[in-house]
């Protein structure tokens, strides 16, 4: 059994997280540059603690990362090598914009991104861009308050226009914001947004919720205008909530749960936000402030595919015993731990079916093709003496949930546009900031203090991956 023909195989990353030379060329600060190495890391990203400039007291790994703006095209040729039909990556706003509205773009970071994308073509590999990876301008947050003011819809759609006349002709494959749906649970790192005293926090993370929704829906429609026959699709922090027990309570906490996540989807994908979501902000008290031709904006601004990522299944329990009992590796959204599952060394529960439960759900709720953009295992490897990297836990991840994978599509008729793993290549967690977490199946001679070499090697997955993508996930031995 084997994946359809012209399924594209591939790999994921981020810009904040594997390029580095986060202030050469041009580019400005952005939210997520910002963010600390340490235990600051999470109300920071959470918009609990404000934090608008970089503190030489502090560590920042994604500052240097990988360093990919200067060894991209080593990085695309060992891509090439394993035998990408799709890379997934992101353009950095600030490289474009540095201040994020500036009256011109950097030509730098046109001619940067430009040239990436070129050296992609050269090898047969489809980018696949994500407009916003976590990376609000610094500007605009000083300026509007981030996604909290409207103003930051224009100044999004802009910078949109700018990247489709520029890469229009190399770009099919588009996706507005990175796992929209974290906005709710990291505002800061989601949306730039720092909360002030006394501010009604769910009042400004759904009214900066309908912001970018509004941004993404104009941009789909911008992107269909300007670059016929491209794709523009919506991306999602996914993984389903299971109900801990058969008990009433806990089913519907899970449905509940798991309503809470597909909100922004919800709208991206149908064009409407749901009646269950009207009455609980009608409920809660959120009033949003919203102009007459916002839901036609919504109706016509569509995505053409729907995006996600999947690490981990979730557990929701109705009783506050049990619901103390926190995954540790579900730190960003709240779950119960499931004792039917095993988990990674940072507490992710593994659960490759959970991945085709996932595919169906979400093709049976929204009639849309998919495409998983995020599939990965965060470890510690060890470099033996003769350079050689052994990592079967990797392997065995990947593995079961590609079969997963390719049990929905051929025996479920889920139709799946592609799947590129995360990541390919070791770089900087979005969660921890560590690279001790490594997802890559290329290895990058780098600590979590920034020391090492930046050599690039191959671990045993390269090779294993290469076969899977060369038999189109027919070996997966």
């Amino acid at each position: 059994m084997k994946m359809p023909e012209g399924f594209l195989w591939g790999g994921a990353t981020a810009a904040n997280q594997c390029e580095g030379a986060y202030n050469e060329d041009g580019r400005g600060l952005s939210s997520v540059d910002v963010v600390p190495f340490g235990p600051d890391r999470g109300p920071v990203a959470r918009g609990e603690l404000k934090m608008l400039a970089c503190d030489s007291r502090r560590i920042y790994p994604s500052h240097r990362a990988i360093d990919l703006y200067h060894h991209y095209k080593e990085d695309i040729a060992l891509f090439a090598e394993m035998g990408f039909k799709c890379y997934r990556m992101s353009v950095a706003w600030t490289r474009i914009f540095p201040h994020g509205d500036d009256a011109e773009p950097n030509a730098a970071g046109i001619a940067f991104y430009r040239s990436v994308f070129e050296e992609c073509r050269k090898y047969g590999i489809e980018p696949l861009v994500t407009i916003c990876h976590f990376d609000t301008p610094i500007a605009l947050i000083q300026k509007y308050g981030g996604w909290k003011d409207r103003r930051m819809v224009d100044a999004f759609v802009r910078y949109c226009r700018v990247l489709f006349e520029a890469y229009g002709s190399l770009v099919r494959y588009w996706l507005t914001f990175n796992e929209i749906n974290m906005l709710l649970h990291m505002p800061f790192m989601g949306a730039g947004i720092v909360f002030e005293p006394g501010e009604d926090r769910e009042q400004v993370k759904y009214q900066a919720a309908h912001h970018e929704l509004l941004a993404s829906a104009r941009a789909v429609r911008l992107a269909h205008q300007m670059m016929p026959g491209s794709m523009v699709g919506c991306m999602l922090a996914a993984g389903q909530f299971y109900p801990y027990t058969c008990a009433p309570q806990d089913v519907y906490l899970a449905m509940e749960r798991d309503r809470d996540n597909y909100f922004f989807i919800d709208v991206q994908a149908n064009g409407e936000y749901p009646l269950w979501a009207r009455k609980r902000m009608e409920r809660a008290g959120i009033a949003l402030q919203t102009e007459p031709e916002d839901a036609q904006t919504l109706r016509e601004g569509t995505v053409d595919f729907v995006s996600f990522s999947y690490y981990s299944s979730r557990c929701a329990s109705a009783d506050p015993e049990i619901a103390a009992r926190h995954a540790r590796g579900n730190a960003v959204v709240s779950s119960v731990v499931n004792p039917y599952l095993k988990a990674s060394e940072w507490g992710w529960q593994i659960d490759p079916l959970g991945l085709r439960l996932t595919l169906n759900v979400l093709y049976d709720r929204y009639r849309k093709p998919l495409f998983i953009v995020e599939n990965g295992m965060g470890a510690t490897d060890t470099v033996e003496a003769d350079g050689s990297i052994h990592d079967p836990y990797r392997i065995d991840y990947m593995r079961e949930h590609i079969r997963a994978m390719r049990d929905a599509v051929n025996l479920d008729g889920v139709p799946l546009l592609g799947y590129t793993c995360w990541g390919p290549i070791d770089i900087v967690s979005a969660s921890t900031g560590e690279m001790k977490k490594r997802y890559g199946m290329i290895y990058v001679d780098l600590d979590n203090d920034g020391a090492g070499t930046m050599a690039r090697s191959r671990k045993d997955s390269f090779y294993w991956y290469q076969k899977v993508i060369a038999t189109n996930g027919e070996d997966l031995g």
